[in-house]
């Protein structure tokens, strides 16, 4: 059963570090892959994974550009993927079926934020596309070798608490027919991400698979290529001084809730839920702090299965759950 959407409290906290939570986890015999693992958050939470003993496959859309940025930590392989393009992600998922016969940890981190206006080859908006539809795409292309890993396996979804800008909208996800902004484009997207790791657990549960939605906090990263800094000046994240919020984390911190989801004993026989600052994250209501929490719309079961059904149709690809 879906857990409940409130905090256990789990002794982490903002400030902790993907380190800190794997404080004696031991991942050997466990493989793992990470979008955009070599990138931000994505270079850390693979670090730290390998650290542990895991086995992990980096799925990079630049791969020359990976193997260079992660000179240093030991990976299994760096496999080319590009999450906007279907035929990318079906021959990432062929390639990985040959290095592997099972998956532990599946870890749906790569992004793009607040771009301007894109569309696939498919005409679809690139965030809803990239963000949400690659992942969804190649989670059910890789679900037989997360099925073979079994009891004990886990897939977390990278949301953000920009989900708060607004949910799915299932009569023009892809803007065809309202003004396209960027700000809810990337709210859409992170809400479907949220929705993903709802209905992806009431599919795993069964076998004993979890999934998990994250939001890693505020943290400087690649992330933010789209934004010119009088943006992020308006937005709070800078100063006029160009000096950083401090309420921002650090790229270590910024990792932890990833891999503190897809290891942590804490979370055994717990899944369908909205994590921050390694724990369940509170259910959002008046008087707790807007950039906290996990609006209701993020982890309704109705609007996840309905997400789902709109997503199979979008990619023409079925879960064999």
């Amino acid at each position: 059963m879906p857990s409940q959407q409130a905090p256990i409290p789990s002794g982490f906290g903002m400030r902790s570090t993907a380190d800190e939570v794997m404080q004696g986890v031991d991942l050997t015999g466990k493989t793992a892959v990470v979008t955009g693992g070599y990138s931000g958050l994505g270079r850390e939470t693979v670090r730290a994974l390998a650290a542990a003993g895991a086995k992990v496959f980096v799925a990079a859309r630049r791969p020359q550009t990976a193997a260079s940025d992660l000179t240093g930590v030991e990976v299994a392989a760096i496999l080319p993927l590009d999450l906007s393009e279907p035929d990318s992600i079906a021959a990432f998922a062929v390639a990985l079926a040959k290095a592997t016969p099972r998956l532990d940890i599946l870890i749906n981190n790569a992004a793009v934020m607040a771009n301007a206006l894109t569309r696939d080859a498919r005409g679809f908006e690139s965030q809803f596309a990239t963000n949400h539809l690659g992942h969804f795409q190649m989670t059910a292309l890789l679900w037989p070798l997360i099925k073979a890993a079994g009891d004990g396996a886990r897939v977390v979804s990278l949301s953000s608490i920009g989900h708060a800008r607004g949910g799915v909208n299932f009569e023009d996800p892809h803007f065809h027919h309202r003004p396209y902004e960027k700000w809810s484009a990337y709210g859409q997207a992170k809400s479907a991400n949220a929705l993903f790791a709802v209905h992806l657990d009431r599919l795993g549960e069964p076998f004993g698979i979890r999934a998990f939605a994250v939001h890693p906090g505020g943290i400087r990263t690649p992330l933010q290529r789209h934004l010119t800094m009088q943006e992020q000046v308006a937005m709070g994240w800078y100063d006029a001084q160009g000096q950083l919020n401090p309420g921002f984390k650090t790229v270590e911190q910024g990792a932890a809730t990833s891999v503190w989801c897809a290891t942590s004993p804490m979370l055994v026989g717990k899944g369908g839920v909205y994590c921050e600052d390694c724990d369940i994250a509170a259910l959002w209501h008046d008087g707790l702090a807007p950039f906290s929490g996990v609006r209701p719309h993020a982890i309704d079961p109705a609007q996840a299965a309905t997400l789902w059904a709109a997503s199979e149709a979008m990619t023409g690809i079925e879960f064999a759950a």
